[in-house]
């Protein structure tokens, strides 16, 4: 079986709720990125296989096969086809396992494989409030019910027995969430994020021109008295708006190619992919899925938790990698060490692809060997994948 390579990666910066991307539509940013990437490659428009796009509202600007609409906006030929995967919050990491699988099995060379998500124009679940709305019915069906009777399953519940299951108190939470900040303040004044970020032409709300090229939802100043103050989510929980992802807006995409293709188009080589692992877990909890789904991924490319150099698991709530952390025995010095979602934003669809492109990017300024990204997800399921890095093909 060939190997999977990385031979590009880049994201937008993030968009607060509402705030500098809320005006650009989804397409456009995805195109954008995939535009960035045959640029810095040279791939020419036409070697591109397929586009796999995350999305996970699939509804108004996000509906009609996302990833198809993205391929035909970006400079790709047309004849270049794109598809749309809803792996809920790891979509557009699954979008990187299906390209990977396909350049590894050679039934084609070149992928583009990203995700986005617009929350300020798509909200999270609007499309199911959609159906509910308009008598289309609910996303549980009557086989669901029997297996999880009166049980609607929630992430902000599932959040808050993770932190109950690992002891993780609030005290906890709330200085995790002060380091992510941190982390990402001191990434972003140091320029880490410079190489990775497509600076984004925009128009702000007086119409005047604008780039935007820095995460926004980074709070420079943020105190922990501060997220001390925040009222729970839950009464009588420990999560609080300070310890949960930030709602975003943002793309990002990666390139993965095969050895033939490398060759062919003399692309450079970032990283190769090591090993890939999914799985289903509790739904109900739902967001434990990393532990187990980073266990066989280790498991698969006979290594140790110990010998990954970075970690990047999703902040989707901070108990989410701290559980992760505690679970597996890892290094916290190691864990999201440029900030993640708490203070950088979790673009639902685009956000695995993202993680994965800050990992590429962080590896190679440290001239680290592996990395690893895991992220949970709604259901229950989860995506961890390993990259080596490495700057040109084996012997």
């Amino acid at each position: 079986m060939a190997d999977a390579y990385i031979v590009g990666a880049v994201r937008t910066a993030t968009g607060r709720k509402k705030g500098r991307l809320s005006q650009m539509h989804p397409v456009d940013m995805g195109a954008i990125v995939v535009d960035e990437l045959v640029d810095r490659t040279g791939v020419p428009t036409d070697g591109v296989d397929d586009v796999i796009f995350g999305v996970v509202s699939q509804i108004g600007s996000q509906a009609g096969n996302l990833g198809r609409n993205v391929a035909m906006s970006s400079k790709l030929d047309l004849e270049v086809p794109g598809t749309t995967v809803d792996r809920q919050c790891g979509s557009s990491l699954q979008a990187i396992q299906f390209g990977a699988q396909a350049v590894m099995s050679g039934t084609q060379d070149v992928i583009i494989c990203g995700g986005v998500e617009a929350m300020s124009t798509v909200e999270i679940g609007s499309n199911i409030r959609d159906g509910l709305e308009h008598g289309r019915g609910t996303p549980k069906g009557e086989r669901l019910e029997m297996q999880y009777p009166g049980i609607q399953f929630s992430q902000f519940d599932g959040a808050e027995l993770l932190a109950e299951k690992y002891a993780i108190d609030r005290e906890e939470l709330d200085a995790f969430g002060l380091l992510s900040h941190q982390r990402a303040t001191h990434a972003t004044q140091e320029g880490y994020f410079k190489q990775e970020v497509v600076p984004l032409n925009i128009k702000l709300g007086d119409g005047s021109p604008a780039i935007h090229d820095v995460d926004e939802g980074v709070r420079f100043n943020a105190t922990l008295e501060g997220l001390q103050g925040l009222a729970p989510l839950r009464e009588g929980g420990v999560i609080t708006a300070g310890t949960a992802s930030q709602i975003s807006d943002g793309a990002a995409a990666i390139m993965v190619a095969n050895a033939a293709a490398v060759q062919r188009y003399n692309l450079p080589v970032r990283a190769r992919i090591h090993a890939l692992a999914v799985i289903g877990s509790d739904p109900v909890i739902m967001l434990e899925g990393p532990i187990p789904a980073t266990e066989k991924a280790l498991a698969k490319a006979g290594l140790a938790i110990d010998d990954i150099d970075l970690y990047e698991v999703n902040e989707a709530f901070g108990s989410v990698p701290l559980a992760w952390a505690k679970a597996l025995g890892a290094d916290q010095d190691r864990l999201n060490v440029n900030g993640g979602a708490q203070a950088l934003g979790h673009p639902l669809g685009g956000t695995g692809a993202k993680l994965m492109t800050t990992l590429v990017h962080e590896l190679e300024r440290r001239q680290a060997r592996y990395g690893l990204v895991a992220i949970c997800e709604g259901g229950g399921t989860a995506n961890a994948m390993i990259i080596e890095r490495m700057n040109s093909l084996p012997d």
